[in-house]
């Protein structure tokens, strides 16, 4: 793996996101507890709706256009069939590193 550090936790508001430009596109930071934090696709499948934009809750995200619940670790929507990409990141020191690897596959399908 290749780590691309994106930025500080603190960049992330508690219970919110951000946004990251990759080049695979863009990413959303979600922060769910003061050292949690997921990567995963910003647009939800079913109209596209911005989950940066949606209500972060325990380990799950829901789209402010349609209340699909997706799970953070797995990018599964709740009850529904739809899923986000996801991507594996790790904190190291207060710093959020994006694997570039899963980027690069991601960018080539």
């Amino acid at each position: 793996m290749s780590w691309i550090d994106i930025g500080h936790i603190d960049e992330v508001p508690l219970h919110g996101a951000r946004i990251v430009k990759t080049r695979a596109g863009c990413i959303a930071l979600f922060r769910t507890a003061e050292a949690e934090v997921f990567a995963a696709a910003d647009a939800c499948p079913h109209k596209g709706g911005p989950l940066s934009e949606g209500i972060v809750h325990g380990q799950s995200v829901t789209c402010p256009l349609h209340n699909w619940v997706f799970d953070l670790n797995t990018g599964q929507a709740q009850g529904e069939d739809g899923r986000i990409a996801t991507y594996p990141l790790r904190l190291e020191e207060g710093r959020i590193l994006l694997d570039g690897a899963a980027l690069d596959k991601r960018r080539a399908a």
